[in-house]
């Protein structure tokens, strides 16, 4: 099997908040446009950028050259995380737990873009503290950050995944 680089990999891009901010100068206000894009492929891959620009086209941009920077890789185990995590950023707390099969994805807006271009299928999300996206979402990253599969614990442990389940 061929790896292929991350440039050629097919990845899906979504726009989770676009946001106007000026600056008050001398002439009045300049206005410029801060974008919030998560890109993943939907197997696993998963990343977070902003983009900042006068124009929006070149701000989303700017900012899926950003997510592609910052991707990580996601544990997936029959559509659904392995186990429970909770991720805290800043004044964001994302409670992300498994799901058994046809459960869909329950979560909010932020915390459900990142989920489904991860490609999680089946799992259950509670936002707790802030509501601001983008903490909302580098709190959803951090608790994807935490997943590991049984394999990996067990090697950590130097057990087998038998011994782990029992």
């Amino acid at each position: 099997m061929q790896r292929k680089s991350v440039e050629e990999q097919e990845f899906e891009e979504k726009v989770v908040s676009i946001n106007r901010v000026a600056k008050v100068v001398k002439g009045g206000k300049n206005f410029r446009f801060a974008v919030l894009v998560v890109v993943g492929n939907k197997n696993g891959k998963v990343g977070v950028g902003t983009g900042k620009a006068q124009e929006i086209p070149e701000a989303i941009r700017k900012g899926i050259e950003d997510a592609k920077k910052n991707l990580i890789e996601v544990p997936l185990v029959n559509g659904t995380v392995p186990h429970e995590s909770l991720g805290v950023f800043g004044a964001g707390k994302v409670l992300i737990k498994p799901a058994v099969e046809g459960t869909g994805v329950i979560a909010g807006g932020p915390v459900r873009a990142v989920m489904e271009l991860a490609g999680v299928k089946n799992v259950v999300s509670k936002s707790l503290g802030s509501a601001n996206s983008r903490n909302m979402i580098n709190a959803t990253m951090e608790a994807l950050k935490q997943m590991k599969k049984v394999e990996e614990v067990a090697k950590l442990r130097d057990k087998t995944v038998e011994e782990l389940l029992g």
